[in-house]
């Protein structure tokens, strides 16, 4: 049987909002996400979680580790050094961007605006980062670590060619699910990266495609798959992914489940992908 590590990962109950074009539609007020830690893997393998239900149940979250992690990659620009506070002061900024961020976009974000907002002096915000610039650094470069962490231990841990692409579709939508206004807002606030930045969110684009260009190179070399362009299929399952966390009000009106979508995108590349 395999083990899965829990981590506890803190989604703020501020700004568990989606950031869709309908501000009628909310996220759940509370929201556990899964995130996995390196499984520890035993004799025998069971079948991973493959519904957004079960996802949620794999791992409980806590607030703790999703700021735990930020002040670990950003020590030393930090001027605060108790944890305790740190973590409940980026509790407090992040959430404000995002929700300023839903209703005016960053650019707009005036630093008094996110000090109303957090409820922290302008002082005190410019002692976790110097500029806007290296707050927006801050949480994409958080929202893409946790991403690519997840997605690449999940894919590993398969065997066959089926299952690493469900794994790698089921989970990547899980995740955007979970943590649906951070993925808008990383999709969104891209443009406004500066370049080293927004060429590592480029790269970032892209190693997401290469998962699943990988995953279909394997399944041709096996005799599983048959495309006539891979990486073309890849960048198509992406669009779809993408699709689902950018334009979730339009799936929420339609009564579009996570776990519908997922399916539906898995069946429609089985028949793409499959011999005939």
């Amino acid at each position: 049987m395999t083990n899965f590590q829990k981590i506890k990962i803190v989604i703020p109950s501020r700004c568990i909002e989606t950031l869709a074009l309908n501000d009628a539609i909310r996220l759940p007020e509370t929201l556990a996400t899964t995130i996995w830690e390196s499984p520890m893997v035993a004799s025998k393998k069971t079948e991973p979680p493959m519904t957004y239900a079960e996802f949620n149940r794999v791992v409980t979250i806590s607030k703790k580790d999703i700021y735990q992690e930020t002040i670990a990659e950003n020590r030393e620009t930090m001027r605060v050094k108790k944890e305790k506070t740190v973590v409940k002061n980026l509790e407090k900024i992040f959430g404000a961007v995002l929700k300023i961020s839903n209703r005016k976009g960053f650019k707009a974000m005036s630093m008094r605006d996110l000090s109303r907002e957090s409820g922290l002096s302008m002082g005190a915000l410019y002692t976790y980062f110097s500029s806007k610039d290296e707050l927006l650094e801050m949480l994409q470069n958080q929202q893409r670590s946790i991403s690519q962490r997840i997605l690449k231990e999940r894919v590993d841990q398969e065997q066959t060619v089926w299952a690493k692409l469900k794994a790698a579709i089921f989970t990547h939508l899980y995740l955007s699910e979970a943590m649906q206004p951070w993925y808008y807002f990383s999709f969104m606030e891209a443009k406004n990266l500066n370049k080293v930045e927004r060429d590592k969110a480029v790269a970032s684009d892209l190693s997401l495609e290469k998962v699943f260009e990988s995953i279909i190179e394997q399944g041709q070399a096996e005799g599983v798959f048959s495309t006539p362009n891979g990486q073309l299929a890849a960048s198509v399952i992406q669009a779809m992914l993408q699709d689902w966390y950018l334009k979730r009000y339009k799936y929420a009106k339609r009564g579009i489940s996570v776990d519908q979508y997922a399916e539906f995108v898995l069946e429609l590349m089985k028949k793409s992908l499959s011999p005939e």
